[in-house]
């Protein structure tokens, strides 16, 4: 196989997809992007323009990064991403939302921020910041009542921990004035254990800088 991952070094949604790969043991091509630029190759394979792509052999194209793994999943099911019984895996997949559920929120409010001071609406980046801080209560909550695991559910790495350690690097990086961790010491613990395993070590986000205007 000779895929291509197309991906932005900032993502945590296409993080997901390169720990997944990496931990299916499938070999691919990584192509980093900036997808706000008008230099990016995404709209030759997507038609909503949004990062991950996964390019295949003969040059179709998976894309979305909650459809990707469950692509993968599905035609690769080698290295489970997901629980072996249902209800596990409707709760890791129920994970995932919450996790892109911050994510968007937090996309939202950074390029609110972006916006001249007097045209960005307060409220607006309020209701954001509440969706973030709603979610991390309760992926804390979720921590803690696995206590006795590194990982989210169970005792092995599913797409939970993919799509929570995903935001919380992300989070971090992009968002440094956000004291999360000290506020949620057991998830800090649970994030610096994900942050050990090799998939996560050598996925770790870093800034990229946009040329072209957003907003």
């Amino acid at each position: 196989m000779t895929w291509t991952l197309i991906s932005a070094t900032p993502s945590p949604y296409a993080r997901k997809v390169r720990i997944a790969l990496q931990h299916k043991q499938i070999p691919f091509t990584l192509q980093t992007e900036v997808p706000w630029d008008s230099t990016t190759a995404t709209p030759q394979y997507n038609p909503l323009e949004k990062l991950p792509i996964l390019i295949l052999d003969d040059c179709t194209a998976v894309y979305e990064s909650h459809y990707i793994l469950d692509w993968l999943e599905t035609k690769h099911p080698e290295h489970p991403i997901l629980p072996d019984d249902v209800d596990g895996k409707l709760f890791a997949k129920k994970i995932e939302v919450v996790c892109d559920g911050m994510c968007d929120a937090l996309v939202i409010a950074f390029f609110e921020k972006m916006r001249e001071k007097e045209k960005q609406s307060e409220p607006w980046k309020a209701r954001q910041m509440r969706k973030v801080e709603g979610g991390l209560r309760q992926l804390n909550t979720w921590v803690e009542q696995n206590s006795n695991s590194k990982f989210m559910i169970g005792d092995s790495l599913t797409l939970a921990d993919l799509a929570a350690g995903s935001f919380l690097g992300w989070f971090s990086i992009r968002y440094a004035d956000y004291e999360w961790a000290k506020q949620y010491p057991d998830l800090k613990k649970y994030h610096d254990g994900l942050e050990e395993m090799e998939f996560f070590k050598n996925t770790r986000p870093s800034p990229q800088t946009m040329k072209d205007q957003i907003v």
